[in-house]
């Protein structure tokens, strides 16, 4: 039910009562009814008159009080009721108060007072209920219609004024509590305190009257005067208190618009004013840059609501323009219950608590953009703007703590994806279109994520999977993802095809590793569709590394580092995919304690040995030169040959120390050799990181001269990747170590991709076929043409060729046939001990044959 509603159903019955009460008065005054109070004659007209005016009179001065969120009005009915005791029997006090008071109400209809119908009727309704009341208490206690003023009369009197009072308030009280949604209680407390005093003061005024004209009429004389008085009295108490209540909830209602959030604001906004002004509603239109406003309504009966704005004016209205800055952002609107202007005071507060609602609507705007400012700026630091794919700080921060929350033994796994080519693209069709092949490739990856999976582009062209919810047996298989059709120029999702790839076979999911090697060739497929870009159709190719570990064993970084091992070892080997080898790994755990154990062997003098392997002429058996290996007597691993530990030697700072430190030893021997009359050559293997020591050619110079050994008696090992590089510092290196007569050998010839264009590049003594081609040379054709090859190339060129690894009389018999000049390995001598090498080099410069070791004589 509607405010209008309730209240309607509330004036209608009110009226009834009151009608009641004037017709009960009035026909008892023809109809005895044994009652004394109403077996009384009919006064003169004149009193009766007089009477309704003395009612209208104490009406028309209405002082308006605040109550919660409506308003009381005080009057001087108490006076008037008093002096109608005395005056008029008290069966006609109740029509003569309704005629009064309808007066006084009709008048005011024309002033500033003026109340709208329905009110109007309820105040003359109340107040006439209130007079019988009145009547009915005073002649309970004795008959007071021209009486003198005695002590029970004065009681009577009193008891009038206090039922006339009371039946006014509680039903004011109600009344107000009801329209607004407070309890009766409260409000009737307030309205009594502020009512209270005036009540005493009308009571006193009214005895006054009575006692005045009974001694003689003409001192009423001074009683205007007085009331006048009284009256400024009470309205400057009554304004004080008004006040006083207003600022104090204009105080409440402008600390509760301090929200942070708009919705919140607008509804402390309307509900602030409706309890500040008693409005009936309040509505609030919030202007927009673009786009329709947006307004809001609420009533002290109903919650605040969205609701459609309308740009006629409403009648008994009030409005304000909300502005911050000369800039208006809305309008404040209120309906009151009064049709009469508001009073300059209210006009202010009204102004200033729209002012205070401008600055909270403004305050709570800019706090929501601040924050959508800082969300958008968390979620720019964390996501690439390209793709809209995590970056590679927000794919950490997310991965690890993805990892936290999986239990330690979970496995995960993690799939490092780089474009093949990709700077091609950019270099031939421009970068917007690299941009373009970025998205495509994004947008397949995003397209296949499961369930807590994170995708991420890393920075370039490299994309990152994380795959936390890998199967812990064979049972379930990881999802399969058909390869999307052709892309559309323009368009990132692809289409999937009529006829999808078959699926992969059961048996391949057997373990992790088997889930997540699935997976990456599974995005190899989808990556790989062709799709236009800038006219071209192009196939994006990937190089996928594939990392499985359990969840609480490494961090996010670390399992990056080692899907980058494995991506990089899937494009060196030419396959798409490659999974996560530890014993490819250079830098892994293991061997970084291996490299700080390294650093302590150089310094204990006693670890590092030398093993020396001589090689031998094949047509005369004689020595062609011996080769310095190097060999780890590792106090706690035992003996470690190169492949053990000289890769991480090679990577770190550690490979200065040590070339430096197994020539000085490898030259210590040569010395030896040359003190006891042996005139052989000693080959050194340098890494190819050596070459880019400017330094190397004056170290080797000092150590030669330390020893005391001929330049050409040291024959430095380099292998093919050397002419991979076109750096300047090693053509200068290797250009002066030929300078100062140190010889240069190929080592491992064949095996690299340029073999041929090195022997163009760089001028070289020897060079040594690698033990994979002699190996296979016997059974192989193909094997052995490149022997034959390499052997008639070198005696072309002027060269020395040594043959590595050979280990039967077959090799031994063929390498001699093509001509070889010289070969190595365990048919004739194994690494041994400098000591013992000693002897060897002393026997075979005697002999006259090669001669056979003993397992293999026979």
């Amino acid at each position: 039910m509607t405010a209008p509603q309730r209240r309607q159903g509330t004036v209608v019955p009110l009226l009834a009562f009151a009608l009641a009460a004037v017709c009960f008065g009035v026909g008892g005054q023809f109809v005895h009814t044994g009652v004394p109070a109403l077996d009384q004659p009919v006064p003169h007209p004149g009193w009766i008159a007089a009477a309704i005016g003395l009612v209208a009179a104490a009406q028309l001065p209405v002082l308006r009080v605040r109550v919660g969120a409506g308003s009381v009005g005080l009057a001087w009915g108490e006076s008037a009721v008093v002096i109608l005791c005395v005056l008029l029997p008290a069966a006609w006090i109740p029509p003569v108060t309704l005629a009064g008071v309808g007066l006084a109400r009709a008048l005011q209809a024309f002033g500033p007072e003026r109340r709208r119908s329905g009110t109007m009727v309820w105040g003359v309704a109340v107040l006439t209920l209130a007079s019988a009341a009145a009547a009915t208490a005073a002649n309970l206690v004795t008959v007071t219609y021209r009486h003198p003023l005695t002590v029970r009369t004065g009681v009577a009197l009193l008891l009038a004024a206090a039922a006339y009072a009371v039946t006014g308030l509680v039903m004011v009280s109600w009344r107000v509590a009801r329209q607004h949604g407070e309890p009766v209680p409260p409000v009737m407390w307030r309205a009594n305190t502020t009512k209270l005093p005036m009540i005493v003061g009308n009571v006193v005024v009214g005895l006054l009257v009575v006692a005045l004209y009974g001694v003689n009429a003409r001192w009423l004389a001074l009683l205007p005067p007085a009331l006048w008085l009284l009256q400024q009295a009470y309205a400057y108490r009554v304004r004080t208190d008004d006040d006083r209540r207003n600022w104090q909830t204009f105080a409440e209602a402008t600390r509760r618009l301090n929200r942070l959030d708009g919705h919140g604001a607008v509804a402390a906004g309307i509900e602030g004013a409706l309890r500040l002004f008693g409005a009936e509603w309040a509505r609030l239109t919030l202007t927009a840059d673009a786009g329709p406003a947006r307004a809001y309504a609420g009533s002290p009966d109903g919650e605040v609501v969205e609701w459609q704005p309308s740009a006629a004016d409403e009648p008994d209205t009030v409005a304000r323009d909300l502005s911050v800055g000369g800039v208006r952002i809305g309008e404040l609107r209120l309906r009151r219950r009064t049709p009469q202007p508001m009073s300059g005071r209210d006009r202010l507060m009204f102004a200033a608590y729209a002012d205070a609602l401008a600055a909270a609507l403004h305050d709570a705007t800019t706090h929501a953009e601040l924050r959508m400012m800082g969300e958008r700026s968390t979620r720019d630091l964390a996501h690439d703007p390209l793709t809209g794919l995590a970056n590679r700080a927000g794919f950490l921060a997310a991965g690890d703590r993805l990892l936290r929350e999986l239990p330690g033994e979970a496995p995960v796994a993690l799939l490092l994806l780089d474009l093949d080519h990709f700077k091609d693209v950019n270099d031939t069709l421009g970068h917007a279109a690299g941009d373009l092949l970025l998205q495509i490739t994004a947008s397949r990856l995003a397209d296949g994520l499961g369930p807590g999976e994170l995708a991420a582009r890393l920075g370039g062209d490299e994309f990152a999977l994380l795959l936390p919810a890998l199967p812990t047996d064979g049972a379930a298989q990881p999802p399969y993802l058909p390869p999307p059709a052709q892309l559309q120029p323009g368009q990132l999702q692809p289409v999937p095809p009529e006829s999808p790839r078959p699926q992969p076979s059961a048996a391949e999911y057997t373990t992790q590793w088997g889930h997540a090697l699935i997976r990456a060739r599974n995005l190899v497929t989808r990556i790989a569709v062709p799709s236009e870009v800038a006219g071209v159709q192009l196939s994006v190719e990937v190089s996928v590394g594939v990392v499985v570990a359990d969840a609480g064993t490494v961090d996010l970084a670390e399992l990056l580092r080692r899907a980058d091992i494995a991506m990089y070892q899937a494009k060196r080997g030419g396959a798409s995919v490659a999974r996560y080898e530890p014993d490819r790994d250079l830098a892994n755990t293991d061997r970084l304690s291996l490299l700080a154990e390294a650093r302590e062997a150089l310094v204990a003098d006693d670890q590092f040995t030398l093993a020396m392997q001589p090689a031998v002429r094949l047509d005369d058996g004689g020595v062609t030169g011996v080769e310095a290996l190097v060999r780890w007597e590792h106090p706690r691993r035992g003996v470690l040959l190169p492949d053990d530990f000289v890769a991480v030697i090679e990577h770190s700072e550690l490979l200065g120390d040590f070339t430096r430190y197994v020539l000085d030893r490898t030259l210590a021997v040569a010395a030896r050799w040359a003190a006891d009359g042996l005139d052989v050559p000693v080959a050194v293997n340098l890494s190819p990181r050596s070459l880019l020591d400017a330094g190397l050619p004056g170290d080797v110079a000092a150590l030669l001269a330390r020893h005391g050994v001929r330049p050409e008696r040291l024959v430095l090992e380099i292998t093919e990747t050397v002419v991979m590089s076109e750096l300047a510092v090693i053509d200068d290196v290797l250009s002066a170590l030929r300078d100062m007569g140190v010889q240069l050998a190929v080592d491992d010839f064949g095996t690299g991709y340029s073999s041929l264009t090195f022997l163009t590049r760089v001028t070289v003594d020897e060079v040594k076929i690698d033990r994979s081609f002699v190996r296979r040379m016997v059974e192989s054709p193909e094997a052995g043409a490149i022997v034959r090859t390499t052997v008639d190339l070198a005696h072309r060129l002027g060269l020395r060729v040594i043959a590595e690894g050979v280990e039967t009389a077959e090799q031994r018999a063929e390498l001699a046939a093509m001509g070889c000049t010289g070969a190595q390995g365990y048919l004739f001598h194994p690494p041994m001990p400098p000591d013992r090498v000693t002897a060897v080099l002393h026997e075979l410069s005697t002999a006259d044959v090669l001669p056979l070791r003993q397992d293999d004589a026979g």
